[in-house]
């Protein structure tokens, strides 16, 4: 999480919208954004909502705007190579069909 946020200005600079999602409470969410300076949005998945449609381990994924997975990481990626990832879907959507 650490790693988004230093480079969240990058990421907010291609439209991009970082957000953290857990099983923790908001509770345990509020203290860690405080001791790490986290902006970005933490969310809470207490009922394991999320967790259900997405899978159960930590997992990374760049969804575009029409809600369509188009990348997806086990772990977390270098964010240069995120970024790359989120380059290229930029591009692509410019192209017209």
């Amino acid at each position: 999480m650490q790693a988004f946020q230093r480079d969240l200005e990058k990421f907010e600079g291609l439209d991009t919208q970082v957000l953290g999602v857990s099983g923790d409470s908001l509770e345990t969410h509020a203290k860690f954004a405080d001791e790490y300076n986290i902006t970005f949005p933490l969310i809470a998945d207490k009922d394991n909502q999320i967790k259900n449609l997405y899978g159960r381990n930590r997992i990374t994924y760049l969804i575009d705007k029409k809600g369509v997975i188009r990348f997806i990481q086990t772990g977390v990626p270098e964010n240069k190579d995120f970024l790359n990832q989120i380059r290229n879907l930029s591009q692509d959507e410019k192209i017209k069909y």
